[in-house]
């Protein structure tokens, strides 16, 4: 055997996966050991998600030698390896072995039949077998089962266009965690003295809990023996629960909140001997179903790469929870098959079929030789190339799409540069990638698994500023589009584009262990578009500024306080003496009584302005007190603790929490990151240098035991408690602070502290993934200080960055199987497959639930006498130089039959007959109306047409392409 072993000096990877697997979790996979057999499509692709979630180490075995055909199902094979005949677990060893340099990866090449001893497996926490024979899983499996613990096993394999995975953990199998959700906190408004007791939650939140869960409670009031009690739920209602007799307890007063617990759950396995019989009844099931056995026969030699990726991911998901007990486990069988491939493929000639001797053969004995040269001559567009991204792009290499002599191209784009986060997902990419471009990058790694491919990569953005880069001339150029991205308006962007341009687009993204694909085909399907997510749950102002309840509440204040503080105000500041070239002109002109917007908190910001390193501690200092003192002494001077609603109820009551204020301690830690990070970011928006030396803790204490911190004065000024109220946009200036604005900036300019060095300022963007920058360390600093200002359970600095960071979680197990449901998307599209071909996929691995569903059918709007249009059809209308409004308005009429009453180009009204002058533009030419560019062929419009009975809304039409000259090209 030979192996590869961590190299030296390797800096830890930051890992979203951490946000999904948790740090236990974790520590458990990095001890595990992992023995793989059989190094073909499917076990390459296991190797590769087990490498980058981080097992202690890996033993990838394989007793095959490298040919043609696994070029074109195992990735990491290359021409040389077949070339010299190497053995497939040595040959892919290196490539699996650089994923991670954590993981202690080695190779075997030992025979592995019916006769071999199996002691040598008892030093594995698991087992996972891809192309062994049925009577050596058995053998094995059995093996594993009557150790004490035992191995976990999992087997798997694709056949064709069918695969199969089962998983034995052993008689009884413990899960801690069986979702990977966050325990839900509910606040609760009233608990029932009953027998059942009910409890009910907030008004407009419900529940989301399941009877049998079980909840624990805090902060009750009145019915206070509940707090830190544990009771089991039945359901009641979306916003109700019972939770056994409370009529011996004390009448319920107000507030509480209940706390999800985790309990653990036992999973029970069966045995070999049970394989082999649910094996004879799939036998059975076979002969009843010929329709299935005729095309696994068929394809059964055959080998579907991305059908790999796909169960890939889910059987790398399964060997997380063997060696985790995170996350509930497959029991026991998963079949999936690709049916909706190969049946409108019936007709097909069978020397279709036949190899040809070359890498795609196995691909070949799948789908036939001309869909093969169609995804050859294949032009597709793929934005982004991130985790998906990179898995695309290595299905892509697979397939062989854009490898036609004549035709086919790949086209990539992605802004991003290579961060260090990304290595553990980003298959594609390595420690020597960081800070390159993505999608050169996984350009050049691409072409190391399929040399043939043609590839164009860019790093723009695609969005409303890039219509140039990727016109429509582009899009229509283009068979399909991919979208990998975790930005929902640029997918809406794409789709758009793609619906204008009658593109097919296949959408995917993924969330932790969930994910989704959804495809959209021409006059086929709906788009994108067509539906809306519900929008995300803003936190009220009110909340935000006065009321915290959550956790997530203090975060998003402290990350509100980073953006304003060093971003936002330096940003106007730096606006505004760009504006205005002196401050000797500034003084002029508001003595004069010229109002200049941002003019007062400029020049207030100006007098405070830190000139050295003390007065940036001291001003950390001022802020301490203001956010954490003051703050809470105001809200307590303007609702007392006994302070009551119109009717009668107390006013601080779940789910709002009087503060209390916090007092500086310099020997708490809490304290002193908080003054120490807000001091070092103030230094950096003003400019200020510091030393290591300053940063000393003798240095700070001195700055701290000096400053004289203001005295609390309490404020007349209404404190806002509606939730539906916004933030407002300008806060208005008095006559006071004007006045004082004036003296202040005299102050300034006789002081000397207006040169050009004091009227500039370093705004700062906040940037998660950057340890050093000091961004995490404020907020969360000044998001603890605040939940322990308001008694809220405080949170560490890792859940902090995800929640102010927006970070989304990710595991390389989803992100594989994602990719590889939507190549085999792809592959339906590019047959031009009928409707019911096309599936949509949601998935959940923790669960682990797989759900397909059909498309959803375009829907067709009616306009009147049997004239209707689809979101896929556009009207188009040729005109030429003297081409007027009234022109336009006739030709529609007689081409479409229906008369437009309204006329719009994107946000710009060009008739509305009901406006003022409109009337008089009938007579207009459309180039004058719209004023396009001199190479501008057409523009699309917007037309809309009286409504059948008056009062009614217009009826919308589709887009209308106006063409301003007659030739059609």
């Amino acid at each position: 055997a030979r192996s590869s072993a961590p190299g030296p000096g390797f800096v830890s990877l930051p890992r979203r996966q951490r946000y999904v697997l948790g740090d236990t979790a974790m520590q458990k996979m990095a001890q595990s050991h992992v023995f793989l057999s059989g190094i073909g499509g499917l076990g390459v692709e296991i190797a590769k998600n087990i490498i980058l979630a981080g097992v202690k180490a890996l033993t990838v075995h394989d007793t095959k030698q490298c040919t043609k055909w696994d070029l074109g199902i195992n990735f990491f094979i290359r021409e040389d390896d077949v070339t010299n005949q190497k053995n497939r677990a040595e040959a892919t060893l290196h490539h699996i072995a650089e994923l991670n340099p954590y993981v202690h990866v080695a190779a075997s090449t030992m025979p592995l039949d019916e006769t071999t001893d199996l002691s040598f497996l008892k030093q594995y926490q698991c087992v996972i077998l891809t192309e062994a024979s049925l009577l050596l899983q058995k053998k094995i499996n059995d093996f594993c089962h009557a150790q004490q613990p035992p191995i976990k096993f999992i087997s798997a394999d694709v056949y064709g266009i069918c695969s199969r995975l089962f998983c034995d953990f052993g008689d009884e199998f413990e899960v801690l965690d069986t979702t990977g959700e966050e325990p839900k906190e509910i606040f609760i408004s009233n608990i029932t003295q009953s027998n059942p007791g009910i409890v009910t939650c907030l008004e407009n939140h419900p529940h989301r809990l399941e009877t049998g869960q079980f909840l624990t409670f805090r902060e009750v009031n009145g019915m206070s023996c509940l707090n830190g009690s544990t009771h089991q739920i039945t359901v009641v209602s979306p916003y109700s629960f019972s939770i056994g007799d409370t009529t011996d307890m004390e009448p319920y007063l107000h507030g509480g909140i209940a706390i999800q617990v985790k309990t653990p759950k036992m999973f029970y396995f069966v045995s070999g001997l049970e394989i082999h019989i649910a094996m004879l009844a799939l036998n059975h099931f076979q002969e009843s179903f010929g329709h299935v056995v005729k095309w696994l026969s068929r394809t059964a030699q055959g080998f579907l790469a991305p059908l790999a990726a796909a169960v890939g991911g889910v059987a790398s998901q399964e060997v997380l929870k063997a060696v985790t007990g995170k996350f509930s486990p497959l029991q026991q069988w998963l079949y999936i098959d690709m049916l909706d491939i190969v049946t409108p493929l019936e007709k097909t000639n069978c020397e279709e079929f036949l190899p040809r001797g070359d890498r795609y053969d196995a691909l070949r004995a799948c789908i036939g030789d001309s869909l093969c040269q169609k995804l050859h001559d294949l032009n597709v567009f793929l934005v982004g190339c991130g985790a998906i991204g990179c898995e695309m792009l290595k299905n892509f290499a697979l397939l062989g799409v854009g490898t036609g002599q004549d035709k086919g191209l790949v086209t990539i784009t992605d802004p991003d540069l290579i961060e260090k986060s990304n290595l553990n997902r980003q298959f594609l990419f390595r420690p020597h990638h960081i800070q390159k471009p993505k999608s050169y990058t996984a350009a050049e790694a691409t072409l190391n698994i399929n040399p043939h491919l043609k590839i164009d990569s860019y790093i723009n953005k695609v969005c409303p500023a890039t219509e140039n880069t990727y016109s429509d001339e582009f899009y229509t150029k283009q068979d399909v589009i991919v979208t990998a991205l975790d930005n929902v308006e640029a997918r809406r962007y794409i789709d758009s584009r793609c619906v204008a341009n009658l593109r097919p687009l296949i959408d995917s993204g993924t969330m932790g262990t969930k994910g989704h694909t959804e495809v959209i085909v021409p006059h086929l399907t709906e788009s994108y578009n067509s539906h809306r997510d519900p929008p995300e749950e803003e936190i009220p102002f009110c909340t935000l500024k006065s009321f915290p309840a959550a956790i997530e509440h203090t975060i998003q204040w402290a990350r509100d306080k980073f953006e304003s503080a060093f971003s936002h105000k330096p940003s106007l500041f730096n606006k505004f003496w760009q504006t205005y070239q002196s401050a000797e002109e500034v003084l002029q002109r508001i003595k004069s009584g010229e109002s200049l917007e941002g003019c007062f908190h400029v020049i207030k910001t100006l007098g405070r302005r830190p000139r050295n390193w003390t007065q940036c501690v001291e001003l950390a200092r001022v802020k301490f007190e203001k956010y954490f003192s003051h703050k809470a002494l105001q809200l307590l001077h303007s609702f007392p603790l006994d302070t009551r609603l119109k009717d009668g109820s107390l006013f601080w009551q779940s789910p709002k929490r009087p503060p209390f204020p916090v007092k500086f301690e310099f020997s708490n830690p809490l304290h002193y990151a908080f003054i120490v990070s807000a001091a070092k970011l103030f230094a950096t928006v003003y400019c200020v240098p510091f030393t290591e030396k300053d940063l000393s803790e003798e240095v700070i204490l001195k700055v701290i035991s000096a400053v004289k911190v203001p005295e609390f004065r309490p404020s007349n000024k209404v404190v806002q408690t509606d939730e539906a109220a916004r933030k407002p946009d300008h806060i208005p200036v008095s006559s006071e602070d004007e006045r004082n604005a004036i003296f202040q900036l005299e102050k300034s300019i006789l002081s000397n502290e207006t040169l050009e060095s004091d009227l500039q300022m370093k705004p700062i963007s906040f940037e998660k993934d950057d340890d050093s920058n000091g961004h995490i360390d404020f907020i969360t600093a000044a998001s603890n200080l605040r939940a322990k200002m308001y008694n809220i359970e405080p949170a560490d600095r890792f859940k902090t960055k995800r929640i102010a960071g927006k970070i989304i979680p990710a595991i390389a197990t989803a992100t594989a199987a994602v990719s590889g449901l939507v190549a085999l998307e792809l592959i339906k599209v590019v047959g031009g497959y009928a409707a019911e071909a096309y599936k949509n996929c949601f998935l959940n691995l923790a669960i682990p639930i797989i759900v397909f569903t059909e498309t959803a059918e375009v829907r067709r709007t009616e306009i009147r006498n049997g004239i209707s249009f689809t979101i896929w059809d556009r009207w188009t209308i040729y005109g030429k130089e003297d081409f007027t409004l009234l022109d336009f308005i006739n030709a529609v009429r007689e081409k479409y039959g229906i008369e437009p009453t309204m006329v719009v180009q994107g946000v710009k009204m060009l008739y509305v007959p009901v406006m003022p002058g409109h009337i008089k533009r009938l007579k207009l030419t459309m180039q004058k109306l719209v004023k396009p560019s001199a190479d501008k062929k057409y523009v699309d419009l917007t037309v809309s047409f009286a409504p059948e009975t008056d009062g009614d809304e217009d009826l919308p039409g589709p887009p209308v392409r106006y063409y301003f000259v007659q030739e059609e090209n």
